[in-house]
């Protein structure tokens, strides 16, 4: 599918996915002022993606992404998501050249690689010699340079927090949580999925599984849905599909 699909038409897929997201329904109009293009560019790409069978299209009406459709925006939105994240959280490159950036490379970005990057990412967030600290020092290291000294102190101070986490473990003190038990833009590592009448098998199948780093996005007013961000996806869960993961607060 993706490679039936250019760059600009990915980025029509991606438009509509988000003006949908934001407005629940999407005219060509909309698309055009998303993207700053003419009227009659976006009626060429409507028809060149309701050919393909990824929306559907009438003219003047609301256009509608078809559930193949939905499947390859997400996953154009993925990517440009993972690489922004990326670079903002690992690399600490500012938020609108990051998002540039990750405009540009969405389209050509191979999967293997792009799952490395989540891989990496989860890594230095989870990692006692990486997290926030660690970022700010790389950050800092690029606008300034570092010592050998520094880096001696560093080591010392990471290897002071992990015998600090091991006496917390000793204590059992270690943060643990359910995932609906996290407000929004905390995060949490994955320790367990509780599988009851087959839920938790079906989170786990959507990327919340052992390992993964979750973030709270939003949490209705009411309770649920629960809307998280797991290896660059978006997903929204019930309380009760909340309730049946255990995580490490980070």
């Amino acid at each position: 599918m993706r490679n039936a699909l250019t760059a600009s038409l990915e980025d029509y897929l991606e438009a509509i996915f988000q003006i949908i997201e934001e407005k629940q329904a999407v005219r060509a109009k909309d698309i055009a002022r998303r993207l700053g293009v003419s009227n009659p560019s976006v009626t060429g790409a409507l028809r060149s993606l309701a050919e393909k069978e990824l929306v559907a299209y009438a003219p003047y009406d609301v256009i509608s992404l078809t559930p193949r459709g939905k499947a390859a925006a997400r996953d154009v939105v993925r990517r440009h998501e993972v690489l922004r994240d990326f670079f903002v959280n690992v690399l600490a490159v500012e938020e609108s050249a990051a998002d540039e950036a990750a405009c540009r490379m969405e389209h050509s970005i191979p999967k293997v690689i792009l799952e490395r990057f989540i891989r990496f990412a989860e890594f230095v967030e989870v990692c006692p010699r990486g997290g926030e600290k660690w970022i700010r020092d790389f950050g800092a290291r690029c606008g300034q340079g570092a010592t050998r000294e520094d880096c001696e102190r560093c080591i010392e101070s990471v290897l002071e927090e992990v015998r600090h986490r091991k006496r917390r473990e000793s204590r059992k003190a270690f943060p643990t949580a359910k995932l609906n038990e996290l407000k929004p833009g905390q995060k949490g590592k994955v320790l367990k999925v509780n599988f009851h009448e087959g839920g938790g098998r079906k989170i786990s199948e959507m990327g919340v599984s052992p390992g993964a780093v979750v973030e709270i996005e939003r949490v209705s007013p009411m309770g649920e849905p629960i809307d998280i961000k797991v290896k660059g996806y978006h997903l929204s869960l019930r309380r009760e599909e909340a309730e049946e993961v255990e995580i490490e607060t980070l």
